[in-house]
């Protein structure tokens, strides 16, 4: 992800006989991958992660990358909700159930959710639950190349039915399935690498990804159409 560096300089114009000074600010760029920093509120949304459990040490890492984005970008604790699932290829269809439950859950009580009778009443904490749709879900994943063709099936099925997911459902889905060639590969992009280098923990970028689409999304189903710098 890029780093920037600001200074400012002042630049002096000789216009028809007349002095004219002007300051502007400059960047210097460390690297020109990744996105540009663009800053948003997630205190009114609900964001869930779902994640593999195959190379736990690498998915715990992102996991903890994101979750720590989006409590920074405000998004309340109660309103972030992770599952996970066995593997990647899992990863598609628990991602459109769970978006399919957080609308069954908007529509209903969470008491009858959670199958709460008048002899059984639930809890002043229990009928507090968040019952919102989600606003965006965060796919993890971590696959890494073997000595087989199984990488690139599931690289690429999986690729397809997330973005399949997000446009059958409006609902952002941030595409968090690294697919690395190699083990080092997979650690770098943790935050894990070894060395002096020890990469870029790609989990907090998705983190704040999931908070500008759903914002984003938020505004655009209103008519709304806010300009940015």
């Amino acid at each position: 992800m890029q780093t920037n560096s600001f200074s400012f300089l002042t630049r002096t114009l000789y216009v028809e006989g007349q002095t004219k000074t002007s300051t502007y600010m400059t960047s210097t760029m460390s690297s020109i991958k990744g996105p540009a920093i663009n800053e948003h509120d997630g205190s009114n949304l609900r964001i869930a992660i779902v994640h593999a459990r195959w190379n736990k040490p690498v998915v715990d890492a992102l996991v903890a990358g994101a979750l720590a984005k989006l409590r920074l970008s405000g998004v309340e604790a109660c309103n972030i909700v992770i599952q996970s699932v066995p593997g990647s290829f899992e990863l598609p269809l628990a991602c459109s159930r769970i978006i399919t439950g957080s609308r069954i859950q908007s529509g209903g009580s969470s008491g009858d959710l959670l199958g709460f009778t008048s002899a059984n009443p639930p809890s002043v904490a229990d009928s507090a639950l968040p019952s919102a749709p989600f606003d965006a879900v965060i796919a993890i994943g971590v696959l890494i190349k073997g000595a087989t063709m199984h990488f690139e099936y599931i690289s690429d099925s999986v690729s397809h039915a997330l973005m399949k997911v997000q446009l059958d459902t409006g609902v952002p889905v941030i595409f968090g399935v690294l697919t690395a060639l190699n083990e080092e590969q997979a650690l770098e992009r943790a935050g894990m690498g070894g060395g002096s280098n020890k990469g870029h923990n790609h989990g907090e970028d998705w983190g704040l990804a999931a908070v500008e689409m759903a914002t984003h999304c938020r505004n655009w189903s209103q008519g709304r159409f806010i300009e940015e710098a």
